[in-house]
């Protein structure tokens, strides 16, 4: 190799050795080049957010790029912030617990809705009228979702657990095509596809449990929070336009909410009446619901033996970052 050669790739390793080297307040007054965000037909606001580039526009001065991941459950949103696709997820509150436990680093910063997004639904033909009547039973759920957590839960309040059932884990799409073709005998649902599937297909509800359902979490990596915290508040303040567009324009939001599921607009419409939008700051409510909710997590061996479960729900929930942001 030539002098001059190596001299040059030389300078060029140390200049990225000392800027990997800053101090992370140094890196965070520079900002990332990119962030990346998921959406998902289950959290409105994300596609508010996506459709009307406020994000971007927000962060274009500064030359940060946004970018967008579609999610189809909690369990691929967890998936992309484990593996460090995107820094934001849209998740069920008990998901994101169920992640944290098991060594998944995020934080739970904001709420994007107070859903009942899930229940449990049978084909319209079909003679099971209760939970009970799911014993020996074929079940479709999505594993590490609000869903599958909810059909733990409502085993558990009818007497049964989860050896009771076959749970049958398929994605939230193919879980509602499994029991419209009957090859499975319940569903534990998620909207819009819940929805869809009552309107569209005759499914029954069987059994609803508003409590059962876990508030819709917006999730950031502890490495993303690390380094850039007011990138942090800038996505919140993003989030919160969104959330009080939506509040002040439903009928709008149905027609985008029906244009990406690619669903009819009553679908869209019913998905939404089956959502809160109205208290996005996250805290003591979020931390008590997850405690009540928790012990499913270790009856079910969901999580190692011995996890301080109190301990988690701290190190998950961090209202700090909402509080700078959203005004009463």
């Amino acid at each position: 190799m030539e002098r001059r050669h190596f001299l040059r790739l030389g300078a060029a390793s140390v200049g990225l050795g000392a800027l990997s080297a800053l101090p992370l307040s140094l890196q965070a007054a520079q900002g990332p080049r990119t962030i990346r965000l998921d959406y998902a037909y289950y959290s409105p606001p994300s596609l508010v957010l996506r459709k009307f580039g406020w994000l971007e526009e927000d962060l274009k001065s500064e030359g940060t790029e946004v970018k967008w991941v579609l999610s189809q459950g909690s369990n691929r949103a967890l998936e992309y912030l484990n593996s460090d696709s995107v820094d934001f997820g849209s998740t069920a509150g008990l998901a994101a617990l169920l992640a944290r436990a098991n060594g998944n680093p995020v934080k739970a910063v904001y709420v994007y809705s107070r859903p009942e997004w899930t229940a449990l639904a049978v084909a319209k033909d079909s003679p099971i009228k209760s939970v009970r009547e799911l014993k020996g039973k074929k079940v479709a759920a999505t594993k590490g979702t609000d869903p599958y957590l909810f059909l733990l839960r409502a085993l558990h309040a009818n007497g049964l657990s989860k050896s009771d059932v076959e749970i049958v884990h398929l994605q939230h799409p193919d879980g509602r095509t499994a029991l419209e073709q009957h090859r499975v005998d319940a569903w534990a649902g998620l909207d819009p596809h819940l929805a869809a599937s009552e309107l569209e297909a005759g499914s029954r509800l069987i059994y609803r449990n508003v409590d059962f359902n876990t508030y819709g979490f917006l999730n950031v990596s502890d490495s993303f929070a690390v380094r850039y915290p007011e990138h942090v508040k800038r996505v919140i303040t993003a989030y919160e336009r969104a959330r009080k567009w939506i509040i002040a324009n439903r009928e709008e939001t149905v027609a985008l909410l029906s244009a990406e599921s690619k669903l009819s607009p009553q679908v869209a419409r019913l998905q939404l009446t089956r959502n809160d939008f109205s208290h996005p700051q996250i805290g003591k409510e979020h931390i008590d619901a997850l405690r009540a909710a928790a012990p499913i997590l270790t009856e079910e061996d969901l999580v190692k033996s011995g996890t301080d479960l109190p301990k988690t729900i701290a190190a998950l929930i961090d209202p700090a970052y909402a509080q700078a942001v959203i005004k009463a």
